[in-house]
């Protein structure tokens, strides 16, 4: 090679690795955002994701743009972010279906728990016993005494096999001893619809959709999956203490992960710019009108959140013999 083009070459190589260098010094973040949905546009997981890439964005001076990735009950989504580099650049919107998808798929292409890191469990949703008005029960115990009389005939709407609203329930009847009639929907618009034209005779359901309903008398909601009460609702019970049934608690949550190996630096910069979303006042007002409760819990406590969950919701799916839809 003659000196002159051996020079050419070194300083082209300089460069390079210069350019490169100055890659990995580059403040996080230095460009676009991908924000991962799993699950179609519409519905509260999408609003989260919105009002969090649309706050983050702005905060962390990079455009921050969500791609709704649906299919495969979330794993479509989620195996697309295993593909991507471990640098803060892709973010991962999940949801309870992220760690209850192992018992229901054993040969995933990933460990939902080993190949993310996790940033912070950002909401959790209530869910609520509800059934139209003309079902002819006022409380929790008489709707229990109801299904005791009549095995296997009260109906309960879900959007699907392993989804919030079915475990829900089979918790429910595992713990009273009671059977219902599984029917699934396509989805939350039209399990509502089915109880108000009493299609259906109950389903446990986020407090969104359905609390205006309730309010105005169409349908009652017996009580709520979680241990508190909710301020949209004050009148109506947990589960647990309307039923007694200390141990029944369904948390539906929302969280964010990132791919396993991301630099410690950029999971603590979301998980605080988050917290700032959670902490403000018009932010949370919107979050809570869905039936949200803004979390904001540390990637430590949402690891061993997801495991514990993963843990009981698998005991639960293997006792009551639920499998995935075909």
């Amino acid at each position: 090679m003659k000196p002159g083009i051996v020079w050419i070459f070194s300083c082209m190589m300089l460069c390079l690795a210069s350019a490169s260098i100055q890659a990995q010094d580059a403040p996080y973040p230095s460009r676009r955002i991908q924000y991962i949905l799993p699950s179609p546009a519409g519905g509260p997981n999408d609003f989260v994701a919105r009002l969090f890439a649309e706050r983050l964005g702005k905060s962390m001076g990079q455009p921050i743009i969500v791609e709704n990735r649906p299919g495969g009950s979330w794993t479509i989504g989620t195996e697309y972010v295993t593909r991507q580099p471990a640098d803060g650049y892709t973010l991962l919107h999940v949801s309870g279906t992220h760690i209850l998808n192992p018992s229901f798929f054993p040969k995933l292409p990933y460990d939902p728990i080993k190949d993310f890191d996790p940033v912070t469990q950002a909401v959790g949703m209530t869910f609520m016993l509800t059934v139209h008005a003309g079902l002819g029960v006022a409380n929790i115990g008489e709707f229990i005494a109801r299904a005791r009389a009549n095995p296997g005939k009260l109906t309960y709407g879900t959007v699907g096999v392993g989804s919030s609203h079915h475990l829900g329930a089979e918790l429910f009847s595992s713990m009273t001893g009671i059977r219902m009639l599984h029917i699934p929907y396509k989805g939350g618009p039209q399990i509502t619809a089915a109880l108000l034209s009493r299609e259906i005779d109950s389903t446990f359901i986020s407090l969104f959709p359905v609390r205006k309903l309730v309010l105005a008398g169409e349908l009652r909601g017996l009580g709520l999956t979680t241990l508190h009460r909710s301020p949209l609702l004050p009148n109506v019970p947990t589960i647990a203490e309307a039923a007694g049934l200390p141990g029944y608690e369904m948390d539906v949550w929302q969280g964010l992960v990132v791919r396993a190996g991301t630099p410690r630096p950029i999971i603590t910069r979301l998980y605080r710019e988050i917290g700032t979303v959670l902490k403000n006042p018009q932010d949370v007002a919107r979050i809570t009108e869905l039936g949200l409760d803004p979390v904001g819990s540390t990637p430590e406590q949402f690891h061993e959140m997801m495991k514990t969950d993963m843990a009981r919701w698998a005991k639960v799916i293997k006792e009551a013999g639920i499998k995935a839809a075909e």
